[in-house]
């Protein structure tokens, strides 16, 4: 880990390259269960940290090489860990720190959403979904807290959304890795672009839907 350099926490590359493994687990878990987390890098941070892992490591991050089975197993165990306490924060706290109508971030808006959210796609399916989509997976987890998702069922499909997530976005990084590491300059930033694109997309629509609903209403 390269300690004398200034991390960037925004920026997958900077995390990976500076403080590694830590940096990594780190991000994962205070994007999934904190508050601060939700404009950390989440799924370029795991795509990033399986071409960490693989034969392109020391060429994209100075020289710092991740151990992929430390990463596969610890990735998912953090994840599940930072959603549970997210969970238990909205469970605990919410009704008395979330339940104001001039909320920012939690207000009886955004709880009505996440209930039409786990009506729509039923829990399990909304938790996993919801791991794929920036600030969803950091908001759902207090918010399922605060509407009362029964404690073993969220924990059954966190634990289900933890694993496919993180071993599918690092499994993907380390598989690209190995396959363009004579040409990862060429290959890199526009793969990483695609899936920071990709996982904006269901926000973008889904802002673009309700300001055409209020347009019509208006």
């Amino acid at each position: 880990m390269h300690f004398s350099q200034t991390v960037n926490l925004f920026d997958a590359h900077s995390i990976i390259s500076t403080l590694g493994l830590i940096g990594i687990l780190a991000i994962i878990f205070m994007e999934t269960g904190l508050l601060i987390g939700l404009f950390f890098p989440g799924d370029s941070l795991l795509f990033l940290a399986g071409v960490g892992a693989s034969g392109a490591a020391a060429k994209v991050f100075d020289g710092v090489q991740i151990e992929i089975i430390s990463l596969l197993i610890a990735a998912p165990l953090v994840a599940i860990i930072g959603s549970q306490t997210g969970y238990w924060i909205g469970a605990k706290y919410g009704v008395k720190l979330f339940d104001r109508p001039d909320g920012r971030i939690f207000n009886q808006k955004k709880v009505q959403a996440t209930q039409k959210w786990l009506n729509k796609y039923g829990t399990g399916k909304a938790l996993v979904l919801a791991r794929f989509i920036p600030f969803v997976r950091t908001l759902i987890n207090p918010m399922c807290g605060i509407v009362g998702v029964p404690a073993k069922k969220f924990f059954l499909w966190n634990v289900v959304g933890a694993v496919i997530w993180t071993q599918s976005v690092i499994g993907l990084g380390f598989f690209l890795g190995e396959r363009i590491e004579g040409s990862v300059d060429k290959y890199l930033l526009p793969i990483v672009g695609l899936i920071i694109a990709i996982s904006v997309l269901p926000v973008a629509l889904e802002i673009l839907r309700e300001w055409r609903t209020k347009r019509h209403l208006s």
